[in-house]
């Protein structure tokens, strides 16, 4: 069974993303996406605790990000695991959550 996603805040706009992000998880929590959804203008998510991730949980950060930008918001992806980097550079949509190299490149 995969381990339930959860989300911290640390800092203004500072999260933490935790557990497997995959197609077990994905869907339970972003049914609760109002409980979590950031409010502050720049969304620095830390992907560093995230165990799995699969297409789906690309396509959740895929939501999120379209969600951010329509209240105006942007999102910023730091410690990338290195199976969503790949997914992000297989389909070609690395540069739609930064424009950092090195939040992307994990460094």
């Amino acid at each position: 069974m995969s381990e339930p996603l959860s989300l911290q805040k640390h800092t203004n706009g500072h999260y933490c993303l935790s557990g497997e992000l995959d197609r077990d998880t994905v869907p339970p929590f972003w049914r609760r996406r109002v409980e979590w959804l950031p409010k502050e203008p720049q969304v620095l998510l830390d992907l560093s605790q995230v165990k799995r991730v699969d297409s789906a949980g690309m396509a959740m950060l895929l939501h999120l990000q379209q969600q951010l930008t329509v209240n105006q918001q942007t999102l910023v992806l730091s410690q990338i695991p290195a199976q969503l980097r790949v997914l992000l550079q297989l389909s070609n949509i690395e540069e739609l959550f930064t424009d950092d190299k090195s939040s992307v490149d994990g460094e």
